[in-house]
């Protein structure tokens, strides 16, 4: 009876709690949409704006057809969105913001007419508090003007790596709170920042930052509760102060935890998740509330040595991931984002650099919980102009203070391939270094050179050196990379070193046996077979060097890039893995998958490259579960090899006949069979010139 008494009671104290904390609502539906550009005549600007508007829904980008089907063709400027939008009376005295995840590039926002907030930069949130321009009981207008044009005072200052697709290509959200709140507009963080020391097995040491805003005119008094909860929602520790809180600016309050033997988030193995709410009361009532994830975790890295998740050495197989999609560009849902983390999940990577800017939030929460290490980064690429300092440093804050509680992310991203002027560009580099130090000491920073030497005027400003370097294809041979990395292994051993980019394009159309150890990138015949030749070789080598701390091939998927004309394909990068569809895993894909993945892999290269050249010619098989059987025309092959790693076997000579060819590789496994095949066909032989050109001159980029 006094268990039921005792229950009772617990149920009617949840039950005093009057939760009226944050309201989030999407605000994505109901927009309207009009493209520049705008005429600078006053007359002919009235008639368009007062002109058809389309009907969009957010995410949305004006750039998702011409950014990617012919080059330098596509628009670059201004497009207006706006939104009616009714506010009740109720709402008054409540706090309105609004909070854009991304507009590409620079935004305007507008209340009534009336400017309610700018933003620079077109890969990280910001929001607006609007509540003062609203009618109350009445229909609102919101208007954004995004402009998508290049400047030399916001990075990326050009569109030449990448394109920055125009709009509000990410999602847009209504927040509702109580004039006292949890920060909203602390460069659109969560207003939480959560911290860890001395982790290990046995206890880790852990603080919650809150920062708290009062709207109102005059102290309220109020107690602030974090609380850690296990995944499961068991409460692990909580913690309360209370307060009378100031309306004079921002105040920040703290409490300290010591979790004694905490479940470790281990990356891929194990990526466990605690949960941290963050609760304003007033007396039993909820104020606010903002919820984050909490992964304890230890990332070190040793020169020479590698990566280290806990104490434990944790293998670094990196791919890079541009964000857009063939006809979608940068709008993308969430299971846009979920198809390609299941991709690079499949491939076996364990680490993503997202390239070459901040990603989407909910793309970050999502390594989170898949036990993904990631690399997030601004887009300070490719050239200065002596303009972007202030934005470089504005954009790096958001991207830590929105992104500072995923325990995923390791590492910040600096810069990538930026040099001349050497001492301007040094200077900011080191800036920003001392500015993510200074929010948040206890990542590492990351700044990527396109030259392969340590020496290099703007080299050793961050805590880890990255290099790409695209041996075979823009420079030297496919085998060059393994001399490079020896040279610097001897004579830097201290470094900490990233091989940030490598690879080489594939287009699918393009296909031939015959080729030497340097592509001719300049010509228009980009074949997959040299793209496999040339991941085959270097990771073979990358995977004997642990002074490689982590490599990062380029890329997992094709991406558009507008200015360029390549491999016969206009506005593309093909690079990727995986074709920018996503419909066409590349030969490349599944040696990687071999070699990373524990799903069992038994893979014939050259599938399409199907019209054979030679009579006598060579047969790959990539297998990761044992020595594969392998049958041409039903007779099996002999003289099987091991090539550069444990999963690739190759026969050689092997003979054709004339017409169809049927390949077929057999592989039993635990009572299974596993089988692959595909089909060749032989014609006679065919003379062509191998299609190489050695560039000895030392690529930087582009």
């Amino acid at each position: 009876m006094l268990i039921i008494k005792r229950m009772v009671l617990c149920l009617l104290s949840l039950l005093a709690i009057t939760v009226t904390a944050r309201e989030v609502t999407s605000f994505n539906s109901g927009w309207q949409f009009k493209r520049g550009p705008f005429s600078v005549e006053p007359m002919r600007a009235a008639a368009q704006w007062d002109g058809k508007w389309s009907e969009v829904e957010i995410p949305h980008t004006w750039n998702a057809e011409d950014m990617q089907v012919k080059a330098a063709s596509f628009y670059e400027g201004v497009g207006y969105y706006k939104k009616k939008q009714f506010f009740g009376e109720e709402l008054k005295g409540k706090r309105i913001f609004l909070r854009f995840e991304g507009v590409g590039a620079n935004a305007e926002v507008y209340v009534n007419g009336k400017l309610v907030g700018t933003h620079q930069g077109g890969y990280s949130a910001f929001a607006c508090e609007i509540g003062t321009a609203l009618n109350w009981g009445a229909e609102n207008e919101i208007l954004v003007k995004a402009d998508n044009t290049a400047r030399p005072d916001v990075i990326p200052v050009n569109q030449n790596l990448f394109g920055v697709y125009g709009g509000i290509y990410r999602p847009v959200w209504l927040v509702v709170t109580e004039p006292a709140n949890i920060t909203v507009t602390d460069c659109a963080s969560p207003g939480v920042y959560i911290t860890q020391k001395n982790v290990s097995k046995k206890s880790a040491d852990v603080t919650v930052k809150v920062k708290l805003d009062n709207g109102s005119l005059a102290p309220v008094a109020l107690t602030l509760e974090n609380v850690i909860y296990t995944r499961e929602g068991k409460k692990v520790d909580s913690h309360k102060q209370s307060f009378d809180l100031t309306p004079q600016g921002t105040q920040t309050y703290s409490a300290t935890f010591i979790l004694r033997n905490p479940h470790l988030w281990q990356g891929r193995e194990d990526p466990y998740l605690y949960k941290v709410v963050s609760r304003l009361l007033d007396g039993k009532r909820i104020v606010d509330e903002v919820v984050q994830p909490l992964g304890v975790r230890k990332y070190e890295i040793v020169a020479g040595k590698g990566f280290y998740l806990n104490g434990e050495k944790y293998p670094m197989y990196g791919v890079t991931r541009h964000q857009d999609w063939w006809g979608l560009g940068s709008a993308l849902k969430n299971e846009h984002h979920d198809f390609d983390l299941a991709t690079i999940m499949d491939v076996g990577a364990t680490t993503v650099r997202f390239a070459h800017y901040q990603q989407s939030e909910y793309l970050y929460s999502r390594c989170d919980s898949l036990g993904l290490v990631i690399w997030a980064e601004i887009p300070f690429v490719n050239r200065v102009t002596g303009y972007e300092t202030e934005n470089a440093q504005t954009q790096l804050r958001e991207l830590i203070r929105q992104s500072f509680n995923h325990p995923s992310i390791y590492v910040w991203g600096l810069h990538n391939e930026v040099y001349q002027p050497h001492e301007y560009t040094s200077a900011l580099t080191q800036s920003l270094h001392d500015l993510a130090k200074t929010e948040d000491p206890d990542r590492y920073t990351v700044a990527v050179n396109g030259y392969g030497h340590a020496e290099h005027p703007v080299n050793q400003n961050a805590d880890i050196q990255g290099m790409n370097r695209y041996f075979g294809w823009y420079e030297k041979k496919i085998q060059d990379i393994e001399p490079w990395v020896e040279g610097l292994e001897k004579n830097y051993p201290w470094q900490k070193l990233m091989l940030t980019e490598y690879g080489a394009d594939a287009n699918l159309n393009h296909q031939t046996e015959l080729l030497g150890d340097a592509l001719n990138w300049g010509k228009p015949f980009y074949p997959e077979t040299f793209q496999t030749k040339t991941h085959e070789y270097q990771w073979a080598v990358i995977a004997k060097h642990p002074y490689i701390i982590a490599s990062y091939l380029w890329n997992m998927f094709d991406f558009a890039v507008p200015m360029w004309t390549r491999g016969g394909v206009e506005a593309r990068n093909l690079k990727g893995l995986v074709t920018f569809d996503r419909k066409t895993k590349k030969d490349s894909y599944f040696w990687y998958k071999a070699n990373w993945s524990k799903e069992p892999v038994l893979y014939l290269t050259q599938r399409r490259n199907t019209n054979r050249e030679k009579k006598q010619t060579s047969v790959t098989v990539y297998s990761n579960v044992g020595t594969p059987n392998v049958y041409l025309n039903g007779q099996q092959l002999t003289g099987i090899r091991q090539g550069y790693t444990a999963v690739h076997y190759v026969f050689d000579q092997v003979t054709l006949s004339e017409g169809k060819n049927t390949l077929k590789a057999v592989v039993t496994v635990g009572g299974k069979e596993l089988t692959d095949e595909i089909e060749w066909n032989y014609a006679g032989e065919k003379k062509r010139e191998v299609d190489s050109k050695e560039n000895k001159n030392e690529h930087a980029g582009w």
